[in-house]
């Protein structure tokens, strides 16, 4: 048997929250990309490529992502 739906006129407690989400336009285009040849040391790829399987992404992805971070901080 389903537990009865018991209903009040008791206020909600909501908060409000700040969009935090790029517009759509901002989700499908692809950023401007170079491509580059890079020489990496075997410990950070292989550091990437373990951190990249944890999560299920790309290690040049997460690479990318590093470097446009520094990039942008001392830009």
């Amino acid at each position: 048997m389903k537990k009865k739906i018991r209903y009040t006129d008791k206020p909600l407690a909501m908060e409000v929250v700040r969009d935090f989400l790029p517009p759509p336009e901002q989700l499908v285009l692809k950023p401007d990309a170079v491509k580059v040849t890079l020489n990496l040391s075997k410990t950070s790829v292989a550091f990437f490529k373990k951190q990249a399987k944890k999560h299920k992404t790309p290690y040049q992805k997460m690479i990318r992502r590093v470097l446009e971070l520094y990039a942008s901080k001392y830009e």
